[in-house]
């Protein structure tokens, strides 16, 4: 009888024991996290969808490689094209992002007429802007041209002349499909902080690509027809915008997106041109070799889009009060965040793959540039997620418009990051 009982006893607290270890695991479980596969899925999807756009970009790196010769015409040719790439991202990154943040509060509808007041006054905006960024680039680029590049300081007026007459002619092709674009996404349930920007990233790189080799190829090879046309088209420019500029003092958001901009765009122009002097960098590693030149605009798109997908959708949430304004709140935005990024990763191997198929190159080199395409999406993208939120949250902080500043940022940001990452890794795994 006593056994019967000793037993029944060190049963019970078995069961006991028992119940207090699952009532522990279940308290752990409900501390963790709770995945929400359906969102990760939704955001995955849209970010998949456009960074896919960034394929289009394949086409600037094929112009690249294949006029390669039009980027030689001048020592400051090949330095200074990841600088106006980036400007023009940049002004597109500010146009596209203050646009999909005015759709979804409301101060700018659908649509290109009948439109809102913030709406015009932003394109205005943004025509002083492409100039202002034009001479801050033209203007760094020929101080590092001359310390670094072997220009000649007499060249100062040319690489202006063709700086500002390359995003002059973007410009206009560029920001009606901006406009379009966000349109469309919005009409269609998309959400343009996550599909806007990427999609115009692309096309703006095969734009101004075109752009900056048709000015080089008038410049250079038209002789005094060409440096007429540049410079009569720049000066028409310039003038429009000073136009513009004196008619808008007065108007208040004009002045404070420019105003916030002025210091964004210097510090920008110093940037990109350090990317220039990288990319020269890399130039010298590979060569001639068209792979990396093919797929180039498309990695510095891609990494550029992680970004804005990342700071767009945050600056949303800021605006709309459904992210606190500060840094540990980036908990609370890992899906937007795994999303870019796993999708990152599925485009740098079809990078890989398409430079492969393309050049017929053996399986030893093919592995090599995806080592390198994969160590440089690691590297790019933890700079590129921290900066872009850090941008985001502390504009917001000081009351300014996150939009006049994360995008622009992130993407000249995400040039030189993704410049010198490829770098890095090139050095350590070198194509030979």
């Amino acid at each position: 009888m006593e056994v019967s009982k000793t037993s029944k006893h060190v049963r019970l607290q078995n069961i006991i024991g028992e119940a207090r270890v699952t009532q522990k695991l279940q308290v752990i479980l409900q501390s963790l996290p709770s995945i929400n596969f359906s969102r990760f899925t939704q955001a995955f999807r849209q970010s998949t969808f456009s960074l896919s756009f960034n394929l289009g970009a394949i086409l600037a790196g094929v112009l690249l490689a294949a006029y390669f010769g039009s980027f030689s015409l001048a020592p400051w040719g090949l330095a200074i094209y990841p600088g106006i790439l980036s400007m023009r991202g940049v002004i597109g990154g500010l146009f596209s992002g203050r646009l999909s943040t005015g759709l979804h509060i409301g101060t700018i509808r659908i649509g290109f007429t009948k439109n809102t007041r913030n709406f015009y006054m932003l394109w205005r905006a943004t025509i002083v802007l492409t100039l202002e960024s034009s001479i801050m680039l033209g203007a760094i680029a020929t101080i590092f041209g001359v310390v670094f590049w072997g220009v000649d300081i007499g060249e100062s007026f040319t690489i202006l002349g063709v700086v500002i007459s390359t995003m002059a002619l973007s410009l206009i092709l560029i920001s009606p499909i901006t406009v379009l674009v966000s349109t469309l996404s919005f009409q269609r349930g998309l959400d343009p902080d996550v599909t806007v920007y990427p999609i115009i990233a692309t096309i703006a790189d095969v734009v101004v690509t075109i752009c900056y080799i048709l000015m080089l190829e008038v410049f250079f090879k038209w002789d005094y027809v060409g440096r007429y046309l540049i410079g009569s088209f720049s000066l028409f420019f310039f003038c429009l915008a000073l136009y513009i500029l004196q008619n808008d003092l007065d108007e208040e958001g004009f002045v404070k997106t420019i105003k916030e901009s002025f210091f964004t765009i210097i510090l920008v122009a110093f940037i990109v041109n350090i990317t220039g002097s990288f990319l020269t960098r890399i130039t010298s590693i590979v060569g001639s070799r068209p792979g990396i030149y093919l797929i180039y605009p498309a990695l510095i798109d891609t990494i550029g889009s992680v970004g804005s997908i990342v700071g767009s959708t945050a600056t949303t949430k800021l605006v709309l009060g459904t992210l606190k304004p500060s840094f540990s709140s980036i908990k609370k935005h890992t899906y937007e965040i795994g999303a870019a990024w796993v999708a990152s990763l599925v485009m740098f191997i079809l990078y890989a793959i398409i430079s492969h198929t393309m050049f017929l190159t053996s399986l030893a080199e093919f592995t090599r540039l995806l080592v390198v395409l994969l160590i440089t999406n690691v590297l790019a993208v933890l700079s590129m997620v921290e900066i872009a939120f850090a941008v985001g949250v502390l504009t917001y902080r000081r009351g300014w418009d996150p939009d006049n500043f994360v995008i622009p940022i992130e993407s000249s940001l995400a040039d030189t990051i993704t410049t010198v990452a490829l770098l890095l890794a090139l050095t350590l795994i070198i194509l030979q």
